[in-house]
C-alpha cells in the first residue's frame, strides 16, 4: 500500500448533538445509503428534533467534498453514517420525602462519510 494514494472520500465529524445514540439513529437510518440531495430533501422535512443536527453534518460533509478534494457535488452519495455515544451531564432533580433522583442528559456524536459515485 502506498503513501501517496488519492483519497476518494470526504468526512465530517457533528460532536456534542444534544441527544440519545438511539434517537439520532432512527434519523441516521433515513439517509444511509442515499444521494446527498436525496438526503437534504429527507431531513428537511423530518420532524425529528435529531434531523437538523444531521443535516448540518452532511452539509459540512459537502462543503469538504467539494473544497478539499474538488468532487462533484451532484455524483455525491453518503457511505457510511456512525452515530456514538458522546458525554453525559447529570444533573438532579428532588424527589418526595428529601430524595433526590439522577437526570442523564446525554449527548452523541456523528461521523459521515460522502463518496462519489
Amino acid at each position: 500500500m502506498s503513501l501517496h494514494t488519492s483519497v476518494n472520500y470526504a468526512k465530517a465529524t457533528g460532536k456534542l448533538l444534544k441527544g440519545s445514540v438511539q434517537k439520532i439513529n432512527l434519523v441516521a437510518d433515513l439517509v444511509r445509503g442515499l444521494r446527498a440531495q436525496d438526503a437534504i430533501m429527507q431531513l428537511r422535512f423530518c420532524r425529528k428534533v435529531a434531523a437538523s443536527s444531521i443535516l448540518k453534518v452532511l452539509h459540512s460533509a459537502i462543503a469538504n467534498a467539494e473544497n478539499n478534494h474538488g468532487m462533484d457535488i451532484d455524483k455525491l452519495k453518503i457511505t457510511t453514517v456512525d452515530v456514538g455515544k458522546g458525554m453525559t451531564l447529570k444533573r438532579m432533580r428532588t424527589r418526595a420525602r428529601g430524595k433526590a433522583s439522577i437526570i442523564k442528559k446525554r449527548f452523541s456524536q456523528i461521523t459521515m462519510i460522502v463518496q462519489e459515485g
